[in-house]
């Protein structure tokens, strides 16, 4: 619908043109279709479209982060039930936690139209999986919309919640990282106000017993069978006529490096890729040679042409890992022998990245955990963050890592195997303890395990970009409120144990983290500092090497800080180190740990 008549009717308005990322495009497209209540956690590559929905006014739409993913989802829920139009956000894996809850509301439908807008990291880039909404969603029966440029995330959004409320049914509106973060310009319209509706006062609707659940079964399958005979004739579907020697079906960002690579191609657009439109799809292929499917990640549109009957190739000429691009969809093309093997590109640049491995930030307070973890040996069982990167070398202090929360559930259990080789510590960050990590704490103090969780606090959510959560005191647009405090959830679920230590002080925390292992059951020790990026950069007195004092011994570097590196001087036969001045942040770890007093502030004398 990017380019149909409601854009085109926008233009005629002489309404603004702007560049915009597919992320703000998405928000933008929620307002004007008129959504009041906005929820979700935050989680790359999805983040910006709730940061970009809190810059439209308070009096249009409500927008809050929430605690995790299903709480976002049942907060939109809750708004779809009073009649209003609502928006729920997160990334793939944030599609797992909210799943409880998604399988009953498809068969609940919508009162005010609901729309979960799912952004997929094809490639992985900041996940720890790589996974395909499009699958979820054909196993929670969800119609899945698909835009491939800016201009479409904004005006799919009013299209799916016009879906959302013609088929009582919550839409995913799919995204993936490309789209997310790439500008293209956007036509701008303007606000639609939509009326509220009154309450449903229906419990065989609302109240997902089982005996109401039977009866919906049935619903939700005839509407699975409206929605494709909906999709057969409505704009979202579009048929581009041309050469019928090869025909391509795509969709989603895909389709963009169709039209690069293949542009005389005739090409049938699928706007949505759940649902199908069968009798489109078969007189599509009647009309052309041969079908390819171009799709990224696994082939949900191919498969069910095979189920179908319908004779098309795709997965055979383009993988189902990573994502794609223009050069990989050439060259699939040329595989398939729908363009010669000339079409390759003909310069090959030979560049060869400088080896960049991942590191916590300089003056990061996660760094004196885990160096304090690798001197007491531990058996650490970490959790998703920024902290994560302290599974690599220098730190390499974490040994698993599963998904949000996992970790003090994984150390309950590596506790209560018998093996008694080292410690167990669980570390999780402030923002993960909220969203996952409550229910297993209180789980190890049921079951009294005789382990120690190091609550990672830098009072953040840093990892997606500095945003705000119950531990902050603050809303997603800055308004003060209650300030969860860390002890108190602790001791109310039953830790006897629990102390908070400065990040910054080595020494501190060693004895401290040593007494946490020493107490015979659940111990929660809080390593309590700010991030010192965000939301504003920290900084202070910047340290320098005196190079006369410096004895090589590499101590500093092993605080895996990228401020510090080797310099061009020598003592015994090892290279003396340096400090880059103008990115220390003055944290004072790595004096703390330099036995000759090499590391002092840049100003002393």
């Amino acid at each position: 619908m990017g380019r149909n008549a409601t854009t085109a009717a926008k233009k005629i308005a002489n309404v603004e043109t702007k560049p915009l990322m597919g992320n703000e495009a998405l928000a933008r497209g929620a307002w004007e279709a008129g959504v009041r209540v906005a929820a979700a956690y935050p989680g790359t590559p999805s983040t910006e479209i709730l940061e970009s929905v809190s810059t439209f006014p308070k009096e249009d739409i409500v927008a809050q982060w929430s605690t995790n993913e299903k709480v976002a989802l049942d907060v939109a829920m809750g708004a779809s039930f009073e009649g209003v139009r609502s928006l729920s956000v997160m990334k793939h894996v944030g599609l797992n936690v909210a799943s409880d809850a998604l399988m009953s509301m498809t068969y609940i439908g919508v009162n005010g139209g609901l729309v979960i807008i799912v952004c997929d990291d094809p490639g992985i880039h900041s996940s720890q999986n790589e996974q395909d909404t499009r699958l979820f969603a054909r196993f929670a029966m969800v119609p899945v919309l698909e835009p491939s440029d800016a201009e479409e995330a904004l005006s799919y959004m009013s299209a799916a919640y016009d879906l959302s409320e013609k088929f009582d049914t919550p839409v995913i509106v799919r995204s993936t990282t490309r789209l997310s973060h790439t500008r293209s310009p956007v036509t701008l319209g303007e606000r639609t106000e939509v009326a509220r509706r009154d309450f449903d006062d229906n419990p065989q609707k609302n109240v997902m017993i089982p005996s109401h659940a039977r009866i919906r079964h049935s619903t939700l399958i005839e509407r699975e069978k409206n929605i494709a005979e909906y999709l057969e004739t409505n704009e979202l579907t579009r048929w581009e006529k041309a050469d019928t020697s090869v025909g391509v079906i795509t969709s989603s960002i895909s389709y963009g490096y169709v039209k690069e690579v293949l542009p005389n191609a005739s090409v049938l657009k699928l706007g949505g890729s759940y649902p199908l439109p069968e009798k489109k799809i078969r007189d599509f292929a009647d009309s052309v040679d041969r079908v390819i499917i171009v799709e990224e990640l696994e082939p949900a549109i191919e498969n069910q042409l095979k189920i179908w009957n319908i004779k098309a190739q795709g997965k055979e000429f383009f993988s189902r890992m990573g994502e794609l691009s223009p050069e990989l969809v050439r060259d699939g093309f040329i595989k398939a022998g729908a363009l010669p093997a000339e079409a390759g590109i003909a310069d090959v640049f030979e560049i060869e990245p400088v080896p960049r491995p991942p590191v916590l930030c300089a003056g990061c307070p996660h760094t004196s955990s885990y160096m304090v973890l690798r001197q007491v040996e531990a058996r650490v069982a970490g959790d998703i963050g920024c902290y994560t990167l302290a599974a690599v070398e220098p730190l390499r202090a974490i040994d698993t890592c599963v998904s949000m929360g996992s970790s003090i559930a994984n150390a309950v259990g590596m506790a209560k195997s018998g093996v008694e080789e080292k410690p167990i510590v669980a570390t999780i960050g402030d923002s993960t303890f909220l969203h996952a990590g409550i229910p297993p704490l209180i789980d190890a103090v049921y079951n009294e395990a005789n382990i120690t969780v190091m609550l990672l606090d830098n009072h953040t959510v840093a990892m997606t970009g500095g945003q705000d959560h119950a531990g902050t005191g603050k809303t997603l647009r800055g308004d003060e409120t209650h300030r969860l405090n860390f002890e108190d959830v602790c001791r109310a679920v039953g830790v006897k144990w629990v102390q908070t230590v400065d990040s910054y002080d080595l020494g501190a925390m060693y004895k401290t983290l040593r007494e946490a292992i020493d107490f015979k059951g659940v111990s929660v020790l809080i390593s309590d500092r700010p991030c010192v990026l965000d939301p504003v950069k920290i900084k202070g007195p910047a340290l320098a090497v005196i190079a006369d004092n410096c004895t090589a011994c590499q101590s500093c570097m092993n605080v895996g800080c990228p401020s510090i590196s080797w310099s061009d001087e020598w003592f015994d036969g090892r290279h003396k180190v340096k400090i880059d001045t103008s990115t220390c942040v003055g944290c004072a770890l790595c004096p703390q740990v330099c036995p000759s007093d090499a590391i002092q502030p840049l100003n002393r004398s």
